[in-house]
C-alpha cells in the first residue's frame, strides 16, 4: 500500500534548567494513504505531543530530540519553519479539542475560512468564498451563504466543531490529525462528528490520526490503534484485533474500564495513576500498576515486539 506517514523512533523532550523530561519516547508507526489510526491512552500518555510533533507544533521548551517524521517522501523534522508552513494547514490539517479556542470569536466564520484558503491557495476572494461554502456543505451545514456571515458564538457546540472540520478540509489535506475532537460534546453529537469524520475519510481518501482516551470510539472509527503509556507505545496493531484480544495489561485495563464491560454496580479501574515524567519507574513504566509485574519488569525496559497474536506489544510477560 501507499505509505503516507512514517514516524520513526520519534523522541520529544522538554528542557529543564539542568536536564530534560522525555514526553514521547522512541515512538514509531506508519499510516497509509486513506488509513485511520487511533492514538489511545490516559492524560499524560504523550498522545497530543506526538500529534503536535508531526506538524512541528511543539512549543518551547519542548523539542524533537531524535527520530524522523516522513510525509510524502520528506522528513518534516528537518524542514525550516517556512517550508513547514507549506505543509501545516495545507497537506496536513489539525482539529483541536475545543472549537471555541480554535475559532476567533471576533471574526466571522467567512473571514476565518477565506483567510485560510488565501494563505495556501493562489485564488481570488470570490473563489475562496466558493470553496468555503462547498466545505460547509460537505459537513452538512445548511445555508452556507448565511453561515459565513455569522460569528462562532451564534453556533451550537456541535455546529462549531463541524465548522472546525470544514476549515481543516479547505485545502484538501492528505492527512487530518484530530485531537480529542468530541471532548466537549454530548454523546449524540459525538456520534455525529465521528460518523462525519469516517465518511470524509472514505470519500476524500484522507488519512486520519484520532487522538483520544476512548477505546470505544477508536473501535468504531479506526483501522489501526497505538496504545500509549508514559510516552511510549505499549501495543500496536489492527483495531479489531487489539480490541477483541488485547495483549498488554494496560490495554486490557482500558478495555475493562469501559462502561459496557462493567459486570456489577461499579466500573472496573486500573489501580494507581500515570507516573510523573520526572519519576518514571525503572524497567517497565507500567510495573507499579500491573498485576503481572515481576523480575525483569522492574529492571529492564520492554521492547515493542510482535507477539503470537500478531499485534506488537511491549511486555516481558507476553509470549
Amino acid at each position: 500500500m501507499d505509505t503516507l506517514l512514517d514516524v520513526r523512533n520519534l523522541t520529544v523532550k522538554f528542557a529543564l534548567r539542568d536536564s530534560a523530561l522525555t514526553a514521547v519516547n522512541n515512538v514509531s508507526f506508519t499510516l497509509n494513504r486513506g488509513e485511520r489510526l487511533g492514538l489511545v491512552g490516559e492524560s499524560g500518555a504523550g498522545k497530543s505531543v506526538t500529534g503536535f510533533s508531526i506538524i512541528n507544533l511543539v512549543s518551547k521548551p519542548g523539542f524533537i530530540a531524535d527520530g524522523s517524521v516522513w510525509f510524502d517522501g520528506r522528513d518534516l523534522a528537518t524542514l525550516s519553519q517556512e517550508e513547514m508552513r507549506k505543509v501545516r494547514g495545507n497537506r496536513i490539517s489539525m482539529i483541536f479539542q475545543d472549537p471555541m479556542m480554535t475559532l476567533n470569536p471576533v471574526l466571522t466564520i467567512g473571514t476565518q475560512m477565506v483567510e485560510t484558503v488565501l494563505a495556501h491557495r493562489n485564488v481570488s476572494k470570490a473563489e475562496a468564498e466558493a470553496i468555503a461554502m462547498d466545505k460547509l456543505r460537505k459537513v452538512y451545514i445548511n445555508s452556507p451563504e448565511k453561515r459565513l456571515k455569522q460569528y462562532p458564538h451564534e453556533f451550537s457546540g456541535g455546529m462549531r466543531q463541524r465548522i472546525v472540520i470544514a476549515i481543516a478540509l479547505l485545502t484538501d489535506p492528505a492527512l487530518i490529525i484530530a485531537d480529542e475532537p468530541t471532548t466537549a460534546l454530548d454523546v449524540t453529537i459525538q456520534a455525529e462528528i465521528m460518523d462525519l469524520l469516517l465518511e470524509l475519510c472514505r470519500t476524500e481518501d484522507m488519512g486520519l490520526i484520532l487522538i483520544t482516551h476512548d477505546l470505544g470510539v477508536v473501535s468504531q472509527v479506526t483501522q489501526k490503534v497505538a496504545v500509549m503509556y508514559a510516552g511510549s507505545i505499549v501495543e500496536l496493531g489492527e483495531t479489531e484485533q487489539v480490541c477483541s484480544n488485547p495483549q498488554h495489561p494496560y490495554t486490557r485495563g482500558l478495555i475493562a474500564a469501559l462502561p459496557e464491560a462493567a459486570t456489577g454496580s461499579r466500573l472496573n479501574q486500573i489501580p494507581g495513576s500515570m507516573p510523573n515524567l520526572a519519576e518514571i519507574p525503572v524497567g517497565c513504566a507500567f510495573n507499579n500498576r500491573c498485576e503481572l509485574g515481576k523480575g525483569a519488569c522492574f529492571t529492564t525496559v520492554p521492547q515493542l515486539e510482535r507477539k503470537q497474536s500478531g499485534v506488537f506489544a511491549a511486555c516481558h510477560e507476553l509470549e
